[in-house]
């Protein structure tokens, strides 16, 4: 499994590795909802969290272990996702740390990017696309599975959020033999998108 850092585009996103040119438009969008950070996000990159959570991402990105996309319509940054746990050995990763401003959510803005993160991973050979959502994250639970990813676990306790909450995590994935009928489901759903 192969990936490489480059743009990937289609008529409603364009997604772009993130770099520094991205950093203050990010800034922006990501304090576009200060509420959502204490209530559902592991880490916060609202306000006085951005400069630590973006060193963060920019240090493991410079390291290998993620790659961040900005997110892009109509060339302004609306939010980010990103590939962790790249594992090559065992052509596994996960898709995460998505966020969007929101007044481009509930739209075509997350099914056309992940529909382009996901076409991206399993053409580099990726087997297993994993999601890891927050329990209490109903919205995220619901657009996961309207993706086509099949709920597999519940991982109790999973995790420490930055409030001091402890979160239960809902593992989703999707498999290369499950892509292509992923994929056409996608592409019918954004059609339907003027």
């Amino acid at each position: 499994m192969q990936l490489a850092p480059r743009p990937l585009e289609n008529r409603f996103v364009r997604l772009e590795p993130m770099s520094e040119e991205h950093r203050e438009p990010l800034r922006a969008a990501v304090n576009a909802d200060q509420r959502i950070w204490t209530e559902l996000y592991p880490y916060s990159w609202a306000g006085e969290h951005f400069e630590p959570t973006w060193a963060k991402l920019r240090n493991d990105q410079a390291e290998g272990n993620t790659l961040p996309y900005a997110v892009l319509v109509d060339r302004d940054v609306v939010g980010l996702s990103t590939f962790y746990g790249i594992d090559p050995s065992n052509h596994v990763l996960e898709i995460g740390g998505t966020y969007y401003r929101p007044d481009v959510r509930g739209g075509a803005v997350n099914p056309s990017a992940k529909r382009l993160m996901m076409a991206e991973a399993f053409e580099a050979g990726a087997r297993r696309v994993v999601y890891r959502v927050d329990a209490l994250n109903a919205r995220s639970r619901a657009a996961v599975t309207k993706l086509g990813a099949v709920e597999e676990a519940l991982l109790r306790q999973d995790r420490l959020t930055w409030t001091g909450r402890v979160r239960d995590t809902v593992i989703f994935s999707i498999l290369a033999p499950e892509w292509p009928a992923v994929r056409d489901r996608l592409d019918a759903r954004l059609a339907a998108f003027t």
